[in-house]
Parts: structure tokens; C-alpha cells; sequence
């Protein structure tokens, strides 16, 4: 290349600067902007460095010839009057050296040999400046793939919610689930009545919002799910991700078909008669009593129901039976034998696991077809449906509320549901147990959390939508209390029994008990649709939020998968359905049972404490905050300390407490009081221990892996330290970054004043 003739033109040279100026402007203001930008440069570097190599490999021959060549050049044109002092500005020689190039200026006999010395002295400058040029371009030119390759994942591939209420109503329909209608109110009931709502009030300020706002927060700040996040925050413990992905995987895997159950149910609702309502021989116990058949019974004149006949005045005296036909205490509902003989088959014990039951089969397979139709095309279309999944059980809750209040024996219901038995808080205990339900409820740890919050735009106040869902989940358990105990206390009513014989938790709510209430009730089939579509509603938004747990955790690993998401969604769905099939077994209730027990319990806490490891000490507290910062804004000073003192302190004490009580409270599972054999236990125990052995694994495969350094202590920091990867998604700063090439790094900043330049994050 003919740098002499290149350098002697003036336009040419003039031109190159303002491309090159025009390049780092570029580069500085939309370097994040789009893929196209980025694409469009990329070709223009590998041709930039080669002169710019040329240009600093120059000898002092040739930086010579090139002052000479100008040299004479300004002489000849300042003999044949080209340069005047229009051009160069004042005489006086105060010449605006910012604004006029040394070659403009007013040049005299006097001033020849002075400009000429400056233009030597200026092309030593440029040559140094150059060489960090170049640098600085190939360390650049370097880090466009990368950038190319995020942008990819987070800008174009990976979508957003269409607004904030898509991200609202999948984040309500998450954690607001089952648990707050099943289980929540067993809890009060058993734990202090009205007493228990202080600890659980507690629990939330101390364990549930400081949890979920930090995940919200974490995943919309890098845009990623779990499986990928923790890689770039901490990249020896990058496992954490890839255990709550197992753990999500395992819950979704026995949640669709407990959503399977309330489909058949729904299904058999379209009856002129619940199948439910009398006692019938195909599947009926002899402890199974038909209040509908006791009442045609007892309507003929000394008649008495037993063992689903009816004996007459005469048969009852000759038999001697009228003691054993009024004993309540050994009496089964139709509901009960329905669901144990003849929905699920259940058999002796989890040894002998039977067959599977094709209705919940057929059912199951409904299930995972929804779900597929539903989050096909990820979160633009699951966002829509959740408007309807998250807000219709707040509709049929309300109807089941008026309704219920107005039967007899509601207010009793009522009544022992708020009775404050203060004595139980004095118990460890019931705070413990308002803490793992404040837990479960809300869900953290479980990378759902993560997953949704990473569809978010930047700058969504995560911190508002925390408080929201925080707040709605606790709202919906305890107005879920009134409705539950209404109706419980007019079926205690009914069969004239205590209240407390009556009120049952989990499965036994939903599939026996309320399933016998409707059948004392005007229009039964109506209630029970109602009812059960609430529980799929229910349901199914939970479910939504674990798949696409899932889903995103395979296409952050895997980024050229996002062009086929469909296909992803359908692998998904279809291992999830096979996967299943254990759980529509005749065993399978003793299956789910395990399942419920150990997938989700002590690894979900022990996730919990390294998450807050990581955020409030390894990374720093006070820096995440700082990094929430440049998202939604400075919060007050109290919220600032306030988070600190939880995720480094508080929160994980905890979390600690609640692990070891836990721990040490364990009892060996049991369903009918029939206790599981060892073998069961230890595969419920392998279950706990997957995530755990998984971070343990990737922990130590990250590290083999990890470039090597003089020594292992090095090495280890390195790998307990945020990588350059690390930040805000590539779509964030769209009009508030700039990139900066100083001293041959690269420098993103980002108003307002959030900077990182390799490793390091700061303010």
C-alpha cells in the first residue's frame, strides 16, 4: 500500500479520520443496538487493522519522508496564496488549536520552521495513538462475535413480554396455585386458627419478599433463565440453575396429572347425576354411606339405611342392627370409595404399582396438549392465556364465597377458621410451617421466578410487581380460608361432626371433601364444574411457569434451538407425558405422594441459601442493589439497608433454620397410615439429592474446565467471580450506552452510571 500517497492526500486522509471517528461514535452510542449494526462493522475491522498495523510499523525513514513530502507541500502553497488568514483565523497567531487543524493555520517565513516542527511532533503523537489503535481495534474486532452471539440470544431469539401485564398476570397465575386453596387453610386451622395468620404474615416480610424480589430482579437484569445465569454471576456454582430446572422438571412431571384428575372430574360433572352421589356396587365399600340413598330410605316409615340397603322396622329389630346403622364414626362418603376405587384404583402399597388407569391417562394427554398449544410460541402466546388461567379462579372463588356463606353451619365454619389459639405461637413448630408454606407459595429457588422476569424490558419496576404478587398471594390463601371453611362447616353441619374431623389437606380437600359438599347442594353438577374448571385454572398457571422454566434452561443452553422453539415446546410436552404415566398407575397416588414429599423440599432450601450466598456476599449486596438501580431507579435508603441486612443476614438464618428443622423433624412417609417401604424412601431421598449432586458435579466439571492459572487459590477466585459476560442484557442500553475503547479495553457505559468494564461491575 502506498502510505506516502495515501497520507499526501489531504481529502483522503481527512476522510479516513472522520470514518474512524465516525466508527468509534458508532461503536460508542448504538453498540448494542441490533445485530444489523454489529454486522455492518464487522467487515470494516479486519480491513481497519491492517493499515493501522501499517501505520504504526512505520520507520523513522518513512515518518521522515512523509514530514518532508508536507514540507515542501505547505511552502508551494503558501507562495501561491492557498493557505490565507481567512483560512487559518486571527493574525495574532490565537488560533483555535481544538477547532483548526495545524495545517489551516496562518503560515509566515517566521512561523514555517515552527509549524513543520509541530507537524513532526503531531504525526509522533498520531503514530503512539495509532499503535493503541490497534489495540484496540483487534481487542474490539475480538468481542464483536461475542457481542453478535448475545445479541442473538437476548434480542432477537429470546422475545418479551407484550406488556406488563402479561408478565403480571403469569406471575400471579405461578404463585398463586393449588397450595393456597388445598393447603393454606388446613394449615391456619391446625396452627392457631386466626393466630397463624401472624406468623405467616411475618414469614413473608422476613423470607418470602426479599426472595422474590431478588429473583425478579435478577433475572431482568441479564435476561436469561436460570440454567444460563448463574454460569455469568458465579461460574463455579452455575449448577444452581440446572438444579432448579430438575426440580421444576420433577413437579411438573406429578402436577399435570393432580390437573389431569380435575379435567375427569370436570368431564363427569356433564351428568344429570354426579357419579358420586349414591353408593354403587362396582366400586362402593361397605363402609361407603349415601346420604341421598339414606334419605329415600329413612322416608318409609321405620326404614334404616345400612350397607347401602334398606331395612325395614322389622328386619332391623330381627337383625339387631339399628346401633351399627347409626354409627357415624365408621362411615365413608360415596366421594371417597369414587376417588380411591374407581378413579384411581389405588392398590395395597407402592410395591405393587397395578396398571394404568386410561381414563386419567386419556386426561393427562389432554393436559400436556394444552400446555403445548399454550406455550408454543413462548411467552407472546402463554401471555394471553394466563389473563384468563390467572383471574377465573378469583371469579368462581367469589361465586363459591356468596354461596357459601349462605349455608347453614357457615359461620361456624367461619368462626373456628379465625379463633385465635395464641398459645400455638410459642410453638417452633407453627412458625415453621408458615414459613414453608410462604415458601412454597411464592416459590423461589425454583427458577420460575427467573424465567419469567427474564422476558421483562429493562426497566420495569420489578420492585412494584413484587410487592403485588407478594401481597395477592397472601390475600388469596386467606380469602381461599373463608370459602374453604364456609363450606366445611356446613358439611360438619350436615353430618352433625366436629369441624375438625371434617377439614382435610391436599388431594383429600379437592377430590373427597368438596366433592361430597356439592352433592348437598342445589344443581351439584354446576358446582362441581365450577369448581374443578377452577382447580385446571389453577393449575395449568403454575404449570405454564415450570415448562417455561424448563423450555428456556434447553434454549439458553442451546441458542440455535430458538429457531425451533415449537419443536422444543413439543419434546418438552412429550417427555413430560411419558414421564407422567408412572404417576396413572393404581399405585400412582403412593408415587405422587413421594414425589410431593422429596422433589421439592430440602434442595429447594438449599438453593435458596447458596442464592443468597452468591448475591448478598459473593457478588455483594450492596452492588446488586446498585445494579437494580440503573433499572428502575434509586429506592429509598430504608429499602436499600433494608435488602442488605436481609439477603446477607436474615433471610438465609432463615433458611439455615428451617433446613436443619426440617431435617431433624423428619418423619417417614406413610400414606393411609401405611408407612412406604425403605427402598421407596431411599429413591424419595435420591430425588432430594439430584439437584444437589447436580451443582456438585457442574461445580467440579466448571472448574476442571476453566482456563489454568499459577495457582489453585487464583483459580478458584476466578471461578467464584463474575465473568466478562456478566451484565445487563445486550438489549438494554438501546439509547443510554456507549462504547469506549480506552487503553486497548473495551468499556460498556450505561446511564446512569452503571459501568463494567471486565470483571468488574460498579457504579
Amino acid at each position: 500500500m502506498d502510505i506516502k500517497g495515501f497520507l499526501s492526500s489531504e481529502g483522503r486522509r481527512k476522510s479516513f479520520g472522520d470514518e474512524y471517528k465516525s466508527f468509534k461514535l458508532l461503536g460508542g452510542e448504538r453498540r448494542r443496538q441490533s445485530v444489523a449494526t454489529w454486522t455492518t462493522l464487522r467487515p470494516f475491522l479486519p480491513a481497519a487493522v491492517p493499515l493501522l498495523e501499517e501505520l504504526n510499523d512505520l520507520h523513522e525513514e518513512k515518518r521522515n519522508v512523509v514530514i518532508d513530502h508536507h514540507r515542501n507541500n505547505v511552502k508551494q502553497r503558501h507562495k501561491s496564496g492557498d493557505l490565507t488568514p481567512n483560512d487559518a483565523g486571527p493574525i495574532d497567531g490565537s488560533v483555535n488549536k481544538s477547532a483548526v487543524p495545524w495545517y489551516k493555520k496562518d503560515f509566515t517565513e517566521n512561523s514555517l520552521e515552527d509549524d513543520v516542527n509541530k507537524s513532526q511532533n503531531s504525526w509522533s503523537a498520531a503514530d503512539q495513538q495509532l499503535a493503541q489503535d490497534v489495540s484496540s481495534t483487534a481487542v474490539l474486532t475480538s468481542r464483536v462475535g461475542e457481542e453478535i452471539e448475545d445479541l442473538e440470544i437476548t434480542e432477537i431469539d429470546r422475545g418479551n413480554w407484550s406488556g406488563r401485564f402479561d408478565f403480571l398476570m403469569s406471575l400471579l397465575g405461578y404463585s398463586v396455585g393449588l397450595g393456597n386453596v388445598w393447603r393454606f387453610p388446613y394449615l391456619a386451622y391446625s396452627n392457631g386458627g386466626g393466630a397463624f395468620l401472624f406468623p405467616f404474615i411475618i414469614m413473608f416480610i422476613l423470607l418470602g419478599f426479599p426472595l422474590m424480589f431478588l429473583e425478579l430482579s435478577f433475572g431482568q437484569f441479564a435476561a436469561l433463565g436460570p440454567a444460563a445465569i448463574f454460569d455469568r454471576i458465579c461460574p463455579l456454582l452455575n449448577g444452581i440453575g440446572h438444579a432448579m430446572v430438575c426440580v421444576s422438571c420433577m413437579v411438573a412431571f406429578y402436577y399435570t396429572v393432580i390437573i389431569g384428575w380435575a379435567f375427569l372430574y370436570m368431564f363427569k360433572s356433564f351428568a344429570s347425576e354426579l357419579p358420586w352421589e349414591r353408593c354403587h356396587k362396582d366400586w362402593a365399600s361397605e363402609r361407603c354411606y349415601s346420604h341421598k340413598d339414606a334419605a329415600d330410605c329413612t322416608a318409609t316409615n321405620g326404614s334404616v339405611y345400612y350397607l347401602q340397603n334398606c331395612f325395614n322396622k322389622t328386619e332391623v329389630e330381627r337383625l339387631n342392627i339399628s346401633s351399627l346403622a347409626h354409627n357415624k364414626s365408621d362411615r365413608a362418603p360415596p366421594a371417597q370409595d369414587y376417588f380411591e376405587r374407581d378413579i384411581l384404583g389405588v392398590t395395597e402399597s407402592i410395591e405393587d404399582i397395578g396398571g394404568l388407569q386410561w381414563q386419567i391417562v386419556l386426561c393427562l394427554l389432554l393436559t400436556w396438549t394444552l400446555t403445548f398449544l399454550s406455550l408454543s410460541k413462548g411467552v407472546k402466546s402463554v401471555g394471553k392465556v394466563v389473563y384468563f388461567t390467572a383471574l377465573f379462579p378469583y371469579v368462581v372463588l367469589t361465586i363459591l364465597f356468596f354461596r357459601g356463606v349462605t349455608l347453614d353451619g357457615a359461620k361456624d365454619g367461619i368462626i373456628y377458621y379465625l379463633t385465635p389459639k395464641f398459645d400455638k405461637l410459642i410453638v417452633a413448630e407453627t412458625w415453621v410451617k408458615a414459613a414453608v408454606q410462604i415458601f412454597f407459595a411464592l416459590s423461589p429457588a425454583w427458577g420460575g421466578l427467573i424465567t419469567l422476569s427474564s422476558y421483562n424490558k429493562f426497566h420495569n419496576n420489578c420492585f412494584k410487581d413484587s410487592l403485588i404478587v407478594g401481597v395477592g398471594n397472601v390475600c388469596t390463601s386467606i380469602y381461599a380460608g373463608f370459602v374453604i371453611f364456609s363450606i366445611v362447616g356446613y358439611l360438619a353441619k350436615e353430618l352433625e361432626t366436629p369441624i375438625d374431623t371434617v377439614v382435610d389437606e391436599g388431594p383429600g380437600l379437592a377430590f373427597i371433601v368438596f366433592p361430597d359438599v356439592v352433592t348437598r347442594l342445589p344443581i351439584p353438577p354446576l358446582w362441581s364444574f365450577l369448581f374443578f374448571f377452577m382447580l385446571i385454572t389453577l393449575g395449568m398457571g403454575s404449570e405454564f411457569a415450570l415448562l417455561e422454566t424448563v423450555m428456556t434452561a434447553v434454549q439458553d443452553t442451546y441458542p440455535p434451538l430458538r429457531q425451533k422453539k415449537v419443536f422444543v415446546v413439543l419434546g418438552v410436552c412429550v417427555f413430560g407425558f411419558l414421564g407422567g404415566l408412572v404417576v396413572c398407575t393404581e399405585g400412582g397416588m403412593y408415587v405422587l405422594q413421594l414425589m410431593d414429599t422429596y422433589s421439592a423440599s430440602f434442595a429447594v432450601f438449599i438453593m435458596a441459601i447458596l442464592e443468597c450466598l452468591i448475591i448478598g456476599w459473593i457478588y455483594g449486596a450492596d452492588r446488586f442493589l446498585r445494579d437494580i438501580e440503573t433499572m428502575i431507579g434509586q429506592r429509598s435508603k430504608f429499602w436499600h439497608y433494608f435488602f442488605i441486612f436481609f439477603w446477607k443476614f436474615l433471610t438465609p438464618a432463615t433458611l439455615i433454620f428451617l433446613l436443619l428443622f426440617n431435617l431433624v423433624d423428619y418423619k417417614r412417609m406413610s400414606y393411609k397410615k401405611k408407612p412406604y417401604p425403605v427402598w421407596a424412601e431411599l429413591l424419595g431421598w435420591f430425588m432430594t439429592f439430584i439437584p444437589v449432586l447436580v451443582i456438585i458435579c457442574m461445580g467440579i466439571w466448571r472448574f476442571y474446565r476453566s482456563p489454568k492459572e499459577k495457582t489453585f487459590v487464583m483459580k478458584l477466585k476466578k471461578m467464584l467471580h463474575d465473568t466478562p459476560k456478566w451484565g445487563p442484557a445486550s438489549k438494554i442500553p438501546r439509547s443510554d450506552s456507549s462504547l469506549d475503547i480506552e487503553g486497548g479495553k473495551s468499556r460498556i457505559v450505561t446511564n446512569p452510571g452503571f459501568t463494567t468494564t471486565g470483571n468488574e461491575t460498579r457504579i
